[in-house]
């Protein structure tokens, strides 16, 4: 063998070697296009159209743990057994909360069509000095626990017709008592309820309601064909608004009503004040007047002192002579995360105290600690 049949053979062998390589190569296949969420900004931010559909939703909630201590309002002071010594005594309230809502819009001949649900998942102790066990005993050790999930909202509107599980017109037409956590230490109205109800927009700023509901709890529910039946009016501007509101609960055959006017009086600075009127022939708190006596007043203001910190008060007086007083101050440390520290008295007029206030106390103090993250 010489030297030129050597080099023709190395030659041949690479070549053959290069091309088995080449057979086992990988191949990058060319990327598939991507489908991208189409935003819908007709309703605001947030909404995307579901894929395939007209239809915008916005997916959104909240995370929230609360820190309460002493004896007030809804908190009704956190009890629990010594484990030592077995004696009763004050322990901290403490819940976290996970929130998931959801929107859905679409334009139809017959107007826009809505939904909106809230479920609410919590856990912590309880705001009473028992426990709820499973073998249906109450417990003295106040620990805390699953609570389990709340279905707070869920309902669809069509233009102005809406029907679902909502809170009682007689309280979202004319607007929460205050920007307070604790905003019923004198309650103002039932919340939870099925409704069917029809909003009217007269334009102008002038708008009404009628709102046909159940009503919850015990003792508080229609026992008939007979609906609660809520109505009200309302007059919007730019300096604040009027309103009023009244209801039926015919279980009990009573009757109640509102009026609240709101004001803006500076950019910084808002107030509202509003009185409330309910007969008590059958019973001393329906459905709609959960506050003592026939009537009862809620006033008060926030002032923001920027962007990102306001003052919330709120004072509540009823004919028994109840009376609550809130404040708080809520600063948000980062768009969407807002921490609220809030101080709550409240003095029972009739003593021993109603069952929404302290049970154990005439004057009772407390506060809460809320940190909030909304997305």
């Amino acid at each position: 063998m010489n030297i030129k049949s050597l080099l023709l053979g190395s030659a041949a062998a690479l070549i053959a070697v290069s091309g088995a390589r080449a057979a086992d190569a990988v191949v990058v296949a060319e990327p598939e296009p991507a489908e991208y969420v189409k935003i819908c900004d007709v309703y605001g931010a947030g909404y995307f159209y579901i894929p395939g559909t007209e239809t915008c939703l916005r997916i959104g909630g909240y995370v929230r743990y609360e820190i309460a201590g002493g004896d007030i309002g809804s908190l009704d002071g956190a009890r629990t057994e010594d484990r030592l010594n077995g004696k009763e005594q004050g322990t901290w309230f403490k819940n976290a909360r996970f929130a998931l809502k959801t929107w859905t819009n679409q334009e139809t001949e017959l107007g826009t069509l809505k939904t909106y649900t809230e479920t609410r998942i919590n856990f912590g102790n309880q705001n009473n000095d028992h426990h709820h066990t499973n073998d249906n005993s109450d417990s003295d050790d106040n620990y805390a626990y699953n609570k389990g999930i709340s279905l707070n909202f869920a309902w669809i509107q069509l233009g102005g017709l809406r029907v679902g599980k909502d809170e009682s017109a007689f309280n979202t037409f004319i607007g929460y008592a205050g920007n307070v956590i604790n905003d019923t230490l004198v309650p103002y109205g039932g919340f939870d309820t099925n409704v069917v109800q029809y909003y009217f927009d007269a334009g102008n700023g002038l708008s009404a309601v009628v709102s046909l509901e159940e009503g919850s709890g015990e003792g508080t529910s229609i026992d008939s064909y007979v609906p609660f039946v809520v109505g009200g009016v309302k007059y919007t501007q730019g300096w604040g608004s009027i309103a009023a509101v009244a209801a039926y609960d015919s279980t009990w055959e009573e009757y109640s009503g509102k009026i609240r006017l709101d004001v803006n009086a500076t950019s910084q600075l808002s107030l509202f004040a509003m009185v409330g009127y309910g007969s008590d022939t059958n019973i001393d708190r329906s459905f709609y007047k959960l506050w003592g006596g026939n009537w009862a007043i809620w006033g008060g203001a926030t002032y923001k002192f920027n962007e990102k910190a306001s003052f919330n008060a709120q004072v509540s007086y009823d004919e028994d002579k109840n009376l609550g007083v809130a404040a708080n101050i809520a600063y948000d440390i980062v768009p969407g995360f807002t921490v609220t520290a809030e101080v709550d008295y409240v003095n029972a007029g009739s003593f021993p105290a109603s069952n929404w206030t302290s049970s154990s106390e005439k004057s009772s103090i407390g506060g809460i600690l809320r940190f909030q993250r909304s997305f």
